[in-house]
């Protein structure tokens, strides 16, 4: 357990920089270059993601149970992750759903979690998807007090994004809905 909590904390503590010390982040830059603190954040997401996985997988080996979720929470989890592909692609694919979300990235982070709390109630998943869906709700109402928001690079403005946006998530949902989600994790979605 100890792993995913370092982890944790190193993955979200990066990517909280943001949120809690723009300015500091915003001199790291300035110092370092754009390239170079990229190249660290990029590092010490890689390795703390490493962390989160491999002690989640460790962690799941003998789970602590918080709560029993009921089946049915399953169906609605499954719908909850309906929309969570398009909106990462949105992220990346400018057009109406990345305007309607605002933040689509951080919208499909806290779907993600949300539906992954509804079904499952050890404590390593209260950790994960928790620490996850908190995070990704802080940096939401931090980006939205951010006087100039930061460009996300993507594709240039277009309507047929937003079909790239569904279609492309749509693809990547069923692929883990049938086969993916049971091949990467070990737990079937469906039967």
């Amino acid at each position: 357990m100890s792993l995913l909590v370092i982890g944790l904390v190193l993955f979200l503590g990066i990517h909280s920089v943001s949120i809690v010390a723009p300015a500091w982040r915003d001199t790291q830059v300035e110092r370092r270059g754009e390239k170079v603190w990229k190249g660290i954040y990029s590092l010490v997401s890689l390795g703390a993601l490493i962390l989160v996985i491999y002690g989640y997988g460790v962690a799941r080996q003998a789970p602590l149970a918080i709560y029993a979720p009921p089946l049915a929470l399953r169906h609605v989890a499954l719908l909850l992750m309906l929309p969570v592909f398009p909106l990462l692609f949105a992220a990346y694919l400018p057009g109406r759903i990345q305007r309607a979300a605002k933040h689509p990235m951080l919208l499909a982070v806290m779907l993600w979690a949300a539906a992954h709390l509804l079904a499952n109630g050890s404590l390593a998943d209260v950790l994960l998807f928790g620490s996850f869906f908190i995070w990704a709700l802080a940096d939401r109402i931090a980006a939205g007090r951010r006087a100039v928001p930061r460009r996300v690079p993507g594709a240039p403005p277009s309507t047929l994004n937003d079909v790239a946006a569904l279609v492309g998530g749509l693809v990547v949902y069923a692929g883990l809905l049938f086969r993916a989600h049971a091949w990467l994790t070990g737990v079937p979605l469906l039967g």
